[in-house]
């Protein structure tokens, strides 16, 4: 469980991700058997800001162009863990400085869900990933494209949030914006 928040006690945020916005990502791909879904509870909220946004990844790989799922199909891509989606470094880790040597789990980028099998696209975080065995360039341009399809408007919901309300999301990438 961890706590996200924009209050700050002594001077110092008490959440584990800062007082700022949360990027776009999948919570813990960068272990090696990540949770199958998050769910959020409202406890407080800001006067304003503070909306979730998700992406329903399994509708995003379901039109993705034949020839884009051809060049992804069989894929892994590295999981950097030593950021958390607020970009900010995990104690224990280093600044990486060469995403193909980023310290983090290997995970297909196209995942089948367990029981009811329809594909989904993994992309957890855009910072530090990396697809293994092709350039750096190659992969950069891919993982663009990818996150630039799987964020699309068609692919997204804006969560609203009001004191107590609970939201469940399994295998999709989320955000919250600057509160």
């Amino acid at each position: 469980m961890n706590v996200i928040s924009n209050i700050k006690v002594d001077g110092a945020p008490m959440g584990g991700l800062g007082d700022g916005e949360a990027i776009w990502h999948a919570d813990m791909t960068y272990i090696d058997t990540p949770p199958m879904a998050a769910i959020l509870h409202a406890l407080e909220l800001p006067p304003s800001g503070g909306d979730t946004y998700w992406a329903n990844m399994y509708l995003a790989y379901e039109v993705l162009p034949a020839d884009l799922k051809q060049r992804i199909k069989g894929r892994k891509a590295i999981h950097d863990a030593s950021y958390n989606s607020a970009g900010q470094m995990r104690k224990g880790y280093k600044e990486v400085t060469d995403a193909r040597q980023a310290p983090g789990a290997h995970h297909r980028l196209v995942r089948m869900h367990p029981e009811t099998e329809p594909a989904m696209s993994l992309l957890g975080r855009r910072r530090n990933s990396y697809i293994l065995g092709v350039s750096l360039d190659e992969s950069e341009a891919l993982l663009d494209e990818l996150w630039a399809h799987a964020t699309q408007p068609q692919f997204t919901f804006r969560q609203e949030w009001r004191e107590g309300m609970c939201s469940f999301g399994i295998n999709r990438l989320h955000a919250a914006p600057a509160r």
